[in-house]
C-alpha cells in the first residue's frame, strides 16, 4: 500500500501469488480474511452485516498496488465495478488481478471472489505518480 493511503479495512492483502507475465499482461493474486469485528460492520447493515461494496473496491486497490507492475503507479480511477455475490463476516476474500499497458497508463483487472463464488469485477486505472 502506498505511503499515507488510509483505508476503511482493518484487514491487510497478503500476496498469494507473486506478479508474473503471462499472456501479455502481469497477473498476480492477493488474498484477505474479512474479519467479523470490522468496523464497517456494524453501520452495514447491524442485524445482517454485509461487507460494503465500496470496501470490495479498496481491497481491490490495496491488492494492486502491492502487485503494480512499476513502483510508481498511482491510482488515477475506477473505470468500472460489477458486484455479483455478497461479502460477510468470516469469508476470505481472493482477488486476482491482471495489469495491462495501456498507452502511458496501465489498467488492472481485479476479480474479488469468496468460497460462495465471484463476488466483484473491477476495472482501475494507474498512471505515473506525479
Amino acid at each position: 500500500m502506498s505511503a499515507g493511503r488510509r483505508s476503511p479495512v482493518r484487514a491487510r492483502p497478503r500476496l498469494t501469488s507473486a506478479p508474473a507475465e503471462s499472456d501479455g499482461c502481469v497477473r498476480a493474486a492477493v488474498s484477505l480474511p474479512v474479519d467479523e469485528d470490522e468496523w464497517v460492520f456494524a453501520g452495514h447493515y447491524p442485524d445482517f452485516p454485509i461487507f460494503p461494496g465500496v470496501c470490495v473496491v479498496d481491497c481491490a486497490v490495496s491488492g494492486a498496488l502491492m502487485t503494480a507492475p512499476r513502483p510508481d503507479l498511482a491510482l488515477s480511477g475506477i473505470d468500472s465495478a460489477r458486484f455479483s455475490g455478497a461479502v460477510y463476516p468470516g469469508d476470505r476474500l481472493d482477488i486476482d488481478l491482471a495489469w495491462r499497458p495501456n498507452g502511458p497508463e496501465w489498467t488492472c483487472t481485479a476479480t474479488a471472489a469468496t468460497g460462495r463464488g465471484k463476488a466483484a469485477s473491477v476495472r482501475l486505472r494507474f498512471g505515473v505518480a506525479a
